[in-house]
């Protein structure tokens, strides 16, 4: 069975960070997201791998994310 796609709320839920963090990850860190019509679409799988190779880590000082998620 395929892999469901999730929305941006479903994945800030899964991260535990707020979709705002979200959507500035896709822009400054290359999290991997789908953008399909006007919405953004995740999978988990694509995700929890950027995050394990630390796509997620605070290594820009100026990060505006930092603290809010």
């Amino acid at each position: 069975m395929a892999e469901p796609w999730l929305s941006a709320d479903d994945i800030a839920n899964h991260l535990g960070i707020t979709k705002d963090t979200v959507y500035a990850w896709i822009a400054e860190k290359g999290m991997p997201a789908h953008k399909i019509g006007r919405l953004w679409k995740f999978q988990v799988s694509e995700v929890d791998e950027w995050v394990r190779r630390a796509g997620a880590s605070d290594t820009d000082s100026s990060d505006s994310t930092r603290g809010r998620g």
